[in-house]
């Protein structure tokens, strides 16, 4: 994933702008490598970046189902810490794969949901899944 590890909390006294550029960094960074992946037209490593993190393809696999809250993936994919979970998502968001909703109330509530460009991928998960199947099947 491209979310950024911070080693240690900033500090009470820590410059804002300072964290900022910090993130505008860790964009800029993303950004070059989205380019370079396009230099090198490797189709495969342009699907590994959008659906190569951990916990992204079976986001993806419960999405393609329906609609689910945030609490609702946390108890489909336990494995997950809420940190990773939200970094995921949010990576998944940013490349327009999936969409959150929020709604103004108390307490908030937040959907997601696959785009239409998201739902392409269905054939690429449902294939992994297949082949998942058959790997356990074979191996267990």
């Amino acid at each position: 994933g491209w979310g950024i590890v911070l080693r240690s909390r900033p500090s009470k006294t820590s410059n804002l702008k300072h964290w900022l550029l910090i993130a505008e960094s860790a964009e800029f960074i993303r950004a070059e490598y989205v380019k370079t992946l396009r230099e090198q037209n490797c189709p495969i490593d342009a699907v590994l970046q959008v659906i190569g993190g951990k916990y992204k393809p079976i986001i993806l696999y419960h999405l393609l189902e329906k609609t689910l809250r945030f609490s609702e993936l946390r108890r489909l994919i336990p494995q997950a810490t809420a940190k990773m979970l939200t970094q995921q998502l949010r990576e998944l968001e940013s490349d327009g794969i999936i969409q959150r909703k929020i709604y103004p109330v108390v307490p908030p509530k937040t959907e997601y949901s696959i785009t239409e460009h998201g739902k392409t991928l269905e054939p690429i998960i449902t294939a992994m899944c297949n082949w998942g199947k058959i790997y356990m099947n074979d191996k267990f």
